[in-house]
Parts: structure tokens; sequence; C-alpha cells
């Protein structure tokens, strides 16, 4: 099957909701406890400062998605985001999340990021192998940062720099998809060939 990676819409927003729903109600991969429905998902798809949403979409149906959204709030922190990917359970080991995050790691460095964090509850194998491939380095462990279905869980951290660190550095900017309407989809980043 071919993937297209593309901006996500707001038309969108059911389907990563459905993706993200399962993780959020039975595992501890996202330590929030309440699935957010279709417009609060809407509304962080939106957040300022804008940051990039991709959706891979698969023969018109979205079978993964990656976001970055701020660092921390601190005025300092305004050149650091951070990431995540959430694949639908039949496309994980497939090449989705790679060519998702691949993706993502150029619109931000686009914009001015100069680097990019990702969590990871831990254990977590795949995320982790994930997050190697396209150059994320380890930075440490947050133990026992949440609890979850019954259990603490660690949290690891970490980096990938995506660019020499400019000093000053000029101010990053937001996001601008460049196609909003979710019947054009000929505003794809990039199209691959999905793993077997």
């Amino acid at each position: 099957m071919t993937v297209t990676v593309r901006p996500a819409t707001r038309a969108d927003a059911e389907a990563i909701c459905s993706i993200y729903r399962p993780i959020v109600n039975g595992t501890a991969i996202s330590f929030e406890e309440l699935a957010p429905d279709v417009a609060e998902m809407a509304r962080r798809m939106l957040a300022r400062p804008r940051l990039p949403w991709l959706v891979a979409d698969g023969a018109g149906r979205v079978v993964g998605y990656a976001y970055a959204s701020r660092h921390r709030h601190r005025a300092a922190y305004r050149w650091s985001a951070d990431s995540s990917v959430y694949l639908d359970p039949e496309h994980r080991s497939r090449g989705v999340g790679r060519l998702l995050y691949e993706c993502l790691i150029v619109e931000v460095r686009e914009l001015g990021y100069v680097s990019l964090f990702a969590s990871i509850t831990l254990p977590n194998k795949a995320s982790v192998a994930l997050h190697e491939a396209v150059g994320f380095a380890a930075l440490g462990v947050f133990r026992h940062a949440g609890y979850k279905h019954g259990t603490w869980y660690d949290v690891g951290w970490w980096q990938r720099s995506l660019c020499d660190r400019p000093v000053p550095p000029p101010e990053s900017r937001e996001w601008c998809p460049t196609d909003q309407n979710p019947a054009n989809r000929s505003s794809s980043l990039v199209t691959g060939e999905l793993r077997s």
C-alpha cells in the first residue's frame, strides 16, 4: 500500500481520535486518563504557537499521525519542541512511523526550532527503536514518573538536534500548512510504500 504524509486538517480530527482513544484507554503509552473528543483534538491541532500536525494517509484512510507541540511555556524554551507519533495497530512496524517522523523533523527544523524532544513510557522497545532510527539520542529516565492502570511507570527522554545552535538564534516561526482543504490531497509532503 502507498502512504502519503500530508498536513492534518480539522476533518482528520475524528480519525486521529480513533487511533489515540485505545492508546489512552488501554495502555500507559499516554499518561492521559480521559481520551479527548473530536473538538478537543481539533483545538490541540490549532494551539499556539502553531506547530506541525501530519497524518499518514493510506488509500484515503488515516493510518497514523505525528505532531510537535510546545516543549515548555517559559520564553527561553521557544526553540525547543516535543514530538509524538501514533499509529493504527495494523500499520505498526511497516515504516509509517519513520515516514511520519522524517517529515515532522523537516517541518519543525524549517520553522527555526533547534531541538526536538520525545518522552517514552518505559518499557517500549518499538518506540525507542523508532526514535533512535530517526536520530534521537537518549537523555535520561524519570523514575516512577506516572501511575496508570495500577502500575508506576518510568519515562525516558530522547532528544534530536535539528541544527547547529546559532547565537543568537533567530525567532522560531509558526507552522502554516500550505493547504487546509481536505478535498485537496495534492499537498503531500512525501509518499512512500509500506513494508509488508
